[in-house]
């Protein structure tokens, strides 16, 4: 039987410790020790509590004793399951690459800030400020859900911060208007035209361009609706079937005249095309907003490569980008590129960033606003000449300080 610093007695497997926090310890039916340190005796008495219940109902008890790495695979494996594979899978190379060869062994319980800036001074020299970013995006979401299930008292990132700029807003691609018009005049000629002319007026990413199928335009309603993504796994080497990348980029975006006549063009050429025999697979995945298994029909996509009849790589379209950017005499970019064309043209022609954000999909409209949206110097230019006519005034003899 524990006791606190008065001499009183906690409870059974509870004990206070000099700092004023409490130990609390328990032994499962398996001859597993397991122990956590709180601040409140009341947390100690709740935490044994449930320890002891989960144990009688072989529901998951994770030990106190765990060492980063286990958590890590845990959390990676259970706790973010649903989320999409590219984030899981970033998650998962931050980890490996710089996070666990040096913490990866320790006792959750025993990281402090310390190592954490450890973790990140160390890639200073080596690495880029948006990998640094990732990195610390990836030990804060790991670390605050061992917070949330009380498997550490204080969330070891506190206070901790990374130095290294990431790429200013004024780096990310995005075409000029000359050249977007040289860019299309030039893309006219390829076969891929109408994907690059689609996503500069709908915003497109490139896997909802890819996944994108025909149940999914309304023609009557002159919408189209993103619902689902497709890639290519390339180390895999199979196509996969996805949702969106977030819950809120589910979404129909009106379409443009020109967009509508894009896809219409498309469709007429549809019976022509050629169509591999692998069209015939269909593929499952999740939906977010139901948890309801979908299917896709690979034969239902608007858009296949015109020489193979299978759905185009990302790589591949990258890498005819590159082609068509060096015929056009314009710096190379890739598809995302568009996608930050379309937002830099929307706000130039007046759209409000709550609107834009919701076209794009994004979550929050920091993210548009700080990543999508740039303003140039002739918008710059434009603006104030519009504020100018519009807050125009006559001075009538009063002077203007």
């Amino acid at each position: 039987m524990g006791k606190n610093l008065k001499g009183k007695e906690c409870g059974k497997g509870i004990c206070q410790r000099k700092d004023g926090s409490y130990y609390a310890r328990f032994v499962d039916k398996y001859g597993k020790r397991h122990e956590k340190y709180v601040m409140t005796l009341p947390e100690a008495r709740n935490w044994l509590e449930e320890a002891r219940f989960a144990d009688k109902h072989d529901n998951i008890l994770i030990p106190s004793d765990m060492t980063v790495d286990a958590w890590f695979n845990f959390w990676h494996e259970n706790m973010i399951a649903d989320l999409a594979p590219n984030t899981r899978r970033n998650y998962q190379e931050r980890y490996v690459h710089n996070i666990q060869p040096v913490i990866g062994g320790m006792l959750l319980v025993n990281v402090k800030p310390m190592h954490c800036k450890v973790v990140l001074n160390r890639m200073e020299t080596d690495y880029a400020g948006s990998t640094i970013r990732q990195t610390y995006i990836t030990m804060g979401t790991m670390f605050k859900s061992a917070l949330m299930n009380d498997l550490i008292i204080k969330h070891p990132m506190n206070g901790v911060r990374y130095t290294k700029p990431v790429r200013a807003v004024d780096d990310i691609k995005y075409l000029t208007v000359e050249e977007q018009k040289r860019f299309l005049e030039t893309a006219q000629r390829s076969h891929n035209y109408a994907q690059y002319a689609l996503i500069l007026e709908t915003g497109l990413r490139t896997g909802e361009l890819i996944g994108l199928t025909w149940d999914a335009i309304d023609w009557e309603k002159r919408t189209l609706t993103v619902n689902k993504t497709l890639e290519y796994r390339h180390k895999q080497a199979f196509w996969r079937a996805g949702p969106p990348k977030t819950q809120q980029s589910y979404r129909t975006i009106p379409l443009t005249n020109r967009a509508y006549e894009i896809l219409r063009g498309v469709e007429l050429s549809r019976s022509s095309r050629k169509e591999s025999p692998m069209l015939s697979q269909t593929l499952e995945y999740m939906d977010r907003r139901t948890g309801i298994k979908e299917q896709l029909v690979l034969r239902d996509l608007v858009f296949i490569n015109f020489r193979t009849g299978m759905p185009n790589k990302n790589s591949s379209y990258d890498t005819h980008l590159y082609k068509l950017c060096d015929e056009a005499g314009i710096k190379r970019f890739c598809m995302h590129a568009l996608r930050h064309t379309y937002a830099t043209r929307a706000i130039e022609s007046g759209m409000q960033p709550k609107v834009l954000q919701k076209l794009l999909g994004h979550a929050s409209i920091k993210t548009t606003m700080d990543r999508y949206v740039h303003v140039t110097d002739d918008s710059m230019a434009s603006a104030v000449r519009q504020f100018e006519s519009c807050h125009a005034f006559e001075s009538n003899g009063v002077d203007v300080v």
